[in-house]
């Protein structure tokens, strides 16, 4: 009787609409067993409740390659016996079926059934398999399924390797006790869909989802082809939902008068509007709104509306900037005032230049700057600067280290490794005397490092546009000793390690210049656009009726540039007028084709047209994206033109005709497949390693970059610094000069000391 109660709650509740994806607390209809594992159960075995008919559902094969952290595989070992992978739960989705297939090796020298491998879903115990005979050093599968009464909104899945190689005088160091998980292994999770309310106070759900770790996928759907004021309106909202991605990716298919399947995004005037929403009432103001789908009530529709098409860019704007006061089906946004303009540099994401900035200031998440463990995990924290930050002939950044630690038993050789981007900058030793340290150091950066013992010169560090600054408290822990016959063991105790939040880095005081064009800069950065936050100093040319292919790619690529300075595009200008754009002193970002205007400029390396294009290749082309070269390498020493029916892409970088302080980037396709070719390649973090130089083709075998063309100086430096820099590229100019002035120095001295020698033995002067 009492399951019977509990089924018509669970199915009562499937059918109630919910604002939140918390599982619901009720039994299974059955429990699920395991000749392989010994799972955690009560009495009645609660589990989620069944799926409901006509209820969306969807099926997900998690592999580990996916989930767990890089490179995917679990290396288990005595002094490491856990691996964790972290996966979350949308607001508006259940979890209902939950299967874990693991595929695992353990060492031949494992002791079997004493050693064992645990699974544990938020610090509750799932099941445990014990490793066999039969087993030992042998791939093994084995499946657990998973109640999902346990699976929350963010989770945690931890696996534990007991493992053991001998009874006594055992070594939790030693090297026979290894178990390795495959990144073949995976967490199947069937999803139900929950019906939410028409409620814009849990906004951006559900139209994005920060427990959803996948890239976000939001079709905006215009009546037709949009006027640029539409496109500016779509891509603040694609800039500030990019924001909210960050290091998810963001994709924004549009579509022109089609009623999507997916949770959209529309935006509609009074007078033009898609079909589906002809019949809808006319609006007096700015309207954001939030509907179900006509035909599934399980998704939900975001409504854009307006008088005109400003109605649309302030509706807008008051999304990006005042949803926080969202609430109810739908509000009205009556007044965006922009009370002071962004300054040069202050992206939020970005590293301030202006003053030191507190570690406290960089942290991402809660205990990023804290570990333990037996041997702890190390401490990163990421550094994104600008691009364009002259640190050439400088000492070495500034940073002020204060940490903590726990005490170590004997001056064993523990230290505090200290790197920047995967190379080794310094190291401390830790001190059983002194818990707790702090230190002033000095990043090197292009000058190098030397071992002053080993007279061993360390790679100099270069800080790109995204770096890590990694610590490693490694301790050197005594585990067992003894003789034969004899042995003498130690209880495990865990480390603890803190970096203090004040600790601090200092990046102000250096100048801003960069040579261009750098592709990668655009990639990895959107510099040179991001420069400006709010893209006030941008104008994107588009073409008059643009495909929905190319206003996905704008879309796409504004809201790239959002997810990396961290804010909306509220001051992006767009048109399709070349000759307004031209005499504007803006960066200027081109959507679709070259203008005719600019086509037959000599500074243009590469030409994609629909089914023909051409390129210029270099003397001599790099081998390394980061490999310094001379000038004479990029010279154009050919042109070459083919016709292909296949698809492509490209981005090229060129110096703007009229303003030589400014940039244009222009993003070609030649058919809707090679928009979807660049769209993917921006959104790769692999294939944006590949975009370097001032020419970057995409195609379906990957990109291929190029330094080809003459280049330009953006940014500032007085004459002084520019002679030196302009020297330190050429080493046989720079001796020469060196010479040149040892000579010129050398003369002066002489002609100098002969007119003093002369005035001393003159008549007049012995007088």
């Amino acid at each position: 009787m009492t399951r019977k109660i509990t089924w018509f709650t669970a199915l009562a509740l499937g059918l109630t609409p919910f604002t939140h994806a918390e599982t619901p607390a009720v039994p299974s209809l059955q429990s699920a067993a395991s000749t392989t594992a010994v799972a955690a159960t009560v009495d009645l075995a609660p589990v989620a409740p069944a799926a409901l008919p006509n209820v969306p559902v969807r099926d997900v094969a998690y592999t580990f390659a996916k989930i767990a952290p890089p490179p995917g595989t679990f290396a288990l070992r005595g002094t490491n016996p856990e691996g964790v992978i972290e996966f979350g739960v949308r607001s508006d989705e259940v979890v209902t079926h939950a299967m874990l297939n693991l595929e695992f090796t353990p060492s031949p020298s494992l002791i079997p059934v004493e050693s064992q491998v645990k699974v544990f879903l938020n610090d509750e115990l799932m099941g445990v398999t014990a490793i066999t005979k039969d087993q030992l050093g042998k791939p093994t599968r084995f499946q657990l399924p998973i109640d999902p009464l346990y699976i929350s909104d963010f989770n945690r899945l931890r696996l534990v390797f007991v493992g053991h190689y001998q009874n006594i005088c055992e070594n939790p160091a030693s090297n026979t006790l290894w178990l390795d998980i495959s990144k073949s292994s995976s967490l199947d999770l069937r999803y139900q869909s929950l019906s939410v309310k028409n409620d814009l106070s849990h906004f951006p759900e559900p139209f994005f989802d920060a427990r959803d770790n996948r890239p976000l996928n939001l079709p905006v759907v215009f009546a037709a082809a949009p006027d640029v004021a539409q496109q500016r309106a779509a891509s603040i909202l694609a800039s500030w939902l990019g924001d909210k991605a960050q290091w998810r990716g963001q994709n924004f298919p549009v579509l022109y008068n089609q009623l999507p399947t997916q949770h959209a995004v529309v935006f509609a005037t009074n007078t033009q509007r898609p079909d589906f929403l002809k019949d809808y009432p006319p609006v007096k103001a700015p309207t954001v709104e939030i509907i179900s789908h006509p035909d599934n009530p399980y998704v939900k529709l975001l409504l854009i509306l307006g008088r005109d098409d400003n109605d649309l860019i302030m509706a807008a704007q008051g999304i990006a900037q005042g949803n926080i006061l969202f609430r109810g089906q739908n509000v009205t946004v009556d007044k965006v005032e922009q009370l002071a303009p962004r300054q040069p540099y202050d992206a939020p994401n970005w590293v301030r230049t202006d003053r030191p900035m507190t570690f406290a200031e960089l942290q991402q998440y809660p205990d990023q700057l804290q570990t333990t463990g037996l041997l702890p995990p190390p401490i990163s924290l990421s550094l994104n600067l600008p691009p364009d930050l002259f640190l050439i002939r400088s000492a070495g950044i500034d940073m002020r280290l204060k940490y903590r630690y726990t005490s170590t038993r004997l001056m064993d050789g523990s230290r505090l490794s200290i790197s920047l981007n995967n190379q080794f900058v310094q190291d401390y030793p830790l001190s059983p005397n002194t818990p707790e340290d702090s230190k002033i150091l000095r990043l090197p950066l292009l000058q190098g490092l030397q071992d002053s013992a080993k007279r061993l010169t360390i790679p100099a560090l270069k800080l790109g546009a995204t770096n890590q600054l990694r610590f490693d408290f490694d301790y050197s822990t005594l585990l067992a000793s003894g003789a034969e016959g004899r042995c003498e063991t130690y209880s495990t105790a865990p480390n603890h390690a803190v970096i203090d939040g004040n600790s601090t880095i200092d990046f102000s005081g250096y100048r801003h210049f960069m040579e261009m064009p750098d592709l990668r800069a655009f990639a990895n950065a959107g510099f040179p656009f991001s420069r400006l936050a709010d893209l006030s100093e941008t104008l994107v040319l588009v073409p008059p009726k643009p495909a929905p292919s190319q206003l996905t790619t704008l879309l796409n690529t504004v809201g790239n540039i959002g997810a990396q300075v961290g804010y909306p595009a509220v001051g992006i200008n767009i048109t399709d007028d070349w000759s307004q754009a031209k005499d504007q002193d803006v960066d200027v970002l081109i959507i679709g084709t070259i203008p005719p205007e600019l086509r037959d400029d000599q500074k243009i390396n590469l030409l994609v047209d629909q089914t023909q294009s051409w390129v210029k290749m270099p003397n001599r082309q790099t081998g390394l994206p980061d490999m310094l070269a001379p000038a004479s390498d990029r010279v154009a020493d050919s042109k070459t033109t083919i016709s292909s029916e296949g698809a492509m892409s490209a981005i090229i970088g060129v110096q703007s005709p009229n303003f030589p302080q400014r940039s244009i980037v222009a993003l070609l396709a030649d058919s809707p497949h090679g928009y979807s070719l660049l769209n993917n390649a921006l959104l790769d973090s692999g294939k944006r390693e590949a975009v370097f130089g001032s020419v970057a083709v995409i195609r379906e075998s990957g990109v291929n970059s190029l330094r080809v063309g003459d280049t330009y100086d953006v940014g500032h430096l007085p004459w002084w610094e520019r002679i030196w820099h302009s020297l330190s590229t050429h080493p046989v100019l720079l001796a020469g000069v060196a010479v040149l002035v040892v000579v010129i120095a050398a003369m002066m001295a002489w002609r100098l000391l002969r007119l003093i020698s002369r005035r001393r033995l003159s008549p007049d002067e012995r007088d």
